[in-house]
């Protein structure tokens, strides 16, 4: 897990790391669709001071699942930023069927 903090090899609520965006899968993808002028003003904001709050992701065994951000992973693919903050819980596949109902 990128950035992980372990106590006696257990990882203790979310973690904030940089994840490359291509290490994210989007599994909502198609059945969401963005406003353009959020994303705008998002790029401009980020392209000024940064990702102010990171996204949220959900790794289950080595695999992250972005599903929510959808504003903010968007306007970092638009910037072409490699990495995007996130905050990442670990999880079971049960979590991650629960996620995609």
């Amino acid at each position: 897990m990128i950035g992980a903090v372990a106590d006696a090899g257990k990882v203790r609520g979310p973690i904030i790391a940089d994840v490359p965006l291509n290490q994210i899968r989007r599994p909502l993808l198609k059945t969401r669709s963005n406003n353009p002028d959020r994303v705008k003003a998002l790029m401009e904001s980020i392209a000024e001071i940064g990702l102010q709050e990171p996204i949220d992701v959900l790794e289950v065994d080595g695999v992250y699942y972005g599903f929510s951000g959808c504003h903010r992973f968007e306007a970092h693919q638009r910037l072409r930023l490699p990495t995007i903050r996130c905050r990442i819980r670990r999880g079971t596949k049960e979590t991650l069927r629960h996620h995609l109902r």
